[in-house]
């Protein structure tokens, strides 16, 4: 299953159940990789990388397992997130013949 190619609204779903899976676990020692490695194959390039990390560091620390990582990152993305408006050049050309 390619993570990174799933619809938003699949990433959605998927992120509240990995924040649900990371609230409740007592087991936070085997789910801090774990989320680590999803949140990266979630999201793409250095951001999913970063998100990595800081899914890590929040799972791996005691008490902050409330944060719901992979939802925030899901907001940042997909909501948040300015979209590049392409570059429209319009062109007049003039044929002499």
């Amino acid at each position: 299953m390619n993570l990174e190619q799933l619809s938003k609204n699949k990433k959605l779903a998927l992120s509240l159940l990995f924040d649900i899976i990371g609230m409740l676990t007592i087991l936070d020692i085997i789910w801090a990789p774990v989320s680590a490695y999803l949140m990266s194959k979630m999201y793409k390039g250095t951001k999913g990388k970063v998100a990595g990390v800081v899914s890590f560091i929040e799972e791996a620390i005691p008490g902050f397992d409330i944060i719901p990582t992979f939802t925030i990152m899901w907001f940042l993305t997909h909501v948040f997130q300015k979209e590049e408006q392409p570059i429209v050049v319009e062109v007049e050309a003039e044929n002499e013949y």
